[in-house]
């Protein structure tokens, strides 16, 4: 069984209104399939956006404490609902909540080795120590990998912030770095370009699913997870290009079309290793076109659900 699960939380972006990508998804299937969402109702996993209105007192991981809290109780939800035999498909609101995904699926399947696809224009390597912004949806992958980075370090870290950091990254490492596969990536800064050079991380850019194919870039993705007895994929709609809609908070030129975007879901989606996917970023407050990045999100989703369907 697919269940749904909405994480609407935005504590880790740098802009509003991301807390509403899941009511975007959610408008937009009125006119395409309006039964969709009662068919497949949400669990809901409460939120601490009441700290959006609170003073940010660690620059160098903004709202961490309530970034934390999220964690934890994604970790649970999507622990609980792999635990009960089903495939959790995330609607998160920023992507600091991959890392609460991550560490669900670790949590559930502790004996298991898992690799990430993490199809996204950003490749959110970032850690407090080298955040030039402090918001922490740069920072998941750095915590499903336990790296602080400290090589590259910009920023001195103490106190509250180093206390929550090493809580995200929990006790042990939940994924191995060469076990990560950027797709769309078009948007690393430095200390992330270290990381990504360091650990030999795969990464396939838009240049080469258009010169390539969607299915050669899948199918290396793959390949390259071949000794991974499971997969998590996390959609960013960034990874798409701002002309479908710049409906997001950080567009990057030079991004997916929509039809690739639902080619490489649906493959990942017919995977069997494939045991947890993730939608996220969709910000209708910045949408220029309508809620056309909702529309398109939700088109990308229902797609995914078809496929998944299909599995059973």
């Amino acid at each position: 069984m697919i269940q749904l699960i909405s994480a609407a939380s935005e504590l880790g972006a740098g802009t509003r209104g991301a807390s509403l990508g899941y009511e975007a998804m959610k408008t937009a299937s009125l006119h395409v399939d309006p039964k969709f969402f009662k068919h497949y109702k949400p669990v809901v996993v409460e939120t601490a956006n009441e700290l959006l209105f609170e003073h940010v007192d660690n620059p160098y991981g903004k709202r961490i404490k309530g970034v934390v809290k999220m964690y934890r109780r994604l970790a649970a939800t999507v622990a609980e609902t792999m635990d009960d035999g089903d495939f959790p498909l995330v609607i998160s609101g920023d992507h600091s909540n991959a890392g609460g995904t991550i560490a669900g699926i670790s949590q559930a399947r502790p004996d298991k080795r898992l690799g990430v696809v993490w199809i996204d224009a950003h490749s959110d390597l970032h850690s407090p120590y080298t955040s030039p912004s402090g918001n922490v949806h740069g920072m998941p992958l750095a915590t499903a990998i336990s790296e602080d980075n400290k090589e590259s370090a910009i920023n001195e870290v103490r106190g509250t912030a180093l206390a929550s950091w090493d809580q995200m990254k929990g006790p042990r490492q939940r994924v191995k770095p060469e076990d990560i596969v950027f797709i769309a990536l078009r948007s690393s800064e430095e200390p992330e370009v270290h990381l990504i050079n360091k650990y030999d991380m795969a990464v396939h850019r838009t240049a080469e699913v258009r010169e390539k194919g969607v299915e050669h870039v899948f199918q290396a993705a793959m390949e390259r997870l071949k000794n991974c007895d499971i997969i998590y994929v996390t959609f960013d709609v960034d990874s798409m290009d701002p002309e479908v809609s710049i409906g997001t908070g950080t567009p990057v030129p030079g991004g997916l079309t929509e039809d690739e975007a639902k080619d490489f879901l649906r493959r990942f989606a017919k995977e069997e290793k494939v045991v947890c996917m993730e939608f996220t970023e969709v910000n209708p407050l910045l949408d220029d076109k309508g809620n056309a990045m909702g529309e398109a999100a939700f088109r990308c989703l229902q797609d995914t659900v078809a496929t998944l369907e299909k599995r059973k």
